[in-house]
């Protein structure tokens, strides 16, 4: 756990140097935020309530996205593919910690910094100018926090089985980039499921994509609430588990071809 701290507090430390890169990704998230906001308007301009889910907390559920993909890093990274590829991965084999929790460790330092330097910056931003929802108790509150680590987790680990590609394929990005196009589809990024067609979402369900951003947004907005609070976070730990088994196997897989080919 020390390791880990460890490796987690200098990723921190990493992030947040980039300030300028911070500020331009500050003003593209409220740009596109405040235009997401207006288009979801738009949109209720003739009802008042869709499929459970009012035009405040799908105003909410718009904006309080944009902050979050920062932490969620919901477009993907590619860093572990790189080591892979230039074969660095040799070395993070003999760091004193787990390869999963090395890269882990990494990750969640960065998004803590992603939520620091931007994710907060933008909700008081949108707090400002907007009519927002917010966790009305504190049972709310802690759900929502719980649910988000839940859905990072969820989707740290479906990143890491994307960035495993690379050991058997000379070029994965592409098989990376259509996962993430697939997730901001299926996540609830562009807009809310519950706004997608029945038959998109009973198909969505079926996959971890809804339990990285739209599960966390409707537990935020109180869309879930109540005795279904318990089921919705079930559902995000049984993908973890299902996916964290998965992890297991293929990376087993993966360093014995590892080792065959002399890494």
């Amino acid at each position: 756990m020390t390791v880990f701290w460890e490796i987690m507090v200098r990723a921190y430390q990493r992030q947040i140097t980039y300030r300028a890169a911070a500020i331009a990704g500050l003003t593209t998230n409220l740009f596109f935020g405040f235009i997401k906001a207006a288009m979801v308007v738009a949109f209720y301009q003739n009802t008042s309530s869709l499929s459970g889910m009012d035009e405040k907390a799908a105003v909410t559920y718009t904006v309080v996205t944009q902050a979050l993909l920062g932490f969620l890093s919901i477009f993907g990274t590619f860093d572990l593919m790189r080591t892979i590829y230039r074969g660095e991965v040799a070395t993070d084999l003999l760091k004193p910690i787990s390869f999963f929790g090395l890269w882990m460790a990494r990750d969640f330092g960065q998004s803590v910094a992603q939520l620091v330097l931007r994710g907060s910056v933008i909700l008081l931003v949108y707090g400002l100018f907007m009519d927002m929802d917010f966790p009305s108790s504190l049972m709310q509150w802690v759900c929502t926090i719980v649910s988000l680590l839940l859905g990072w987790t969820v989707w740290f680990t479906v990143r890491f089985l994307v960035n495993l590609t690379a050991f058997w394929s000379p070029d994965a990005r592409g098989i990376a980039r259509l996962c993430y196009a697939v997730t901001m589809f299926l996540s609830g990024l562009l807009m809310p499921l519950r706004l997608y067609p029945e038959w998109v979402q009973e198909f969505a369900a079926w996959t971890p994509f809804p339990y990285v951003l739209n599960t966390p947004m409707e537990v935020y907005t109180g869309v879930i609430s109540g005795m279904d609070l318990l089921p919705a976070l079930a559902l995000q730990v049984l993908w973890l588990v299902v996916l964290l088994l998965l992890t297991q196997v293929i990376w087993n897989q993966a360093s014995r071809r590892l080792m065959v080919l002399g890494g």
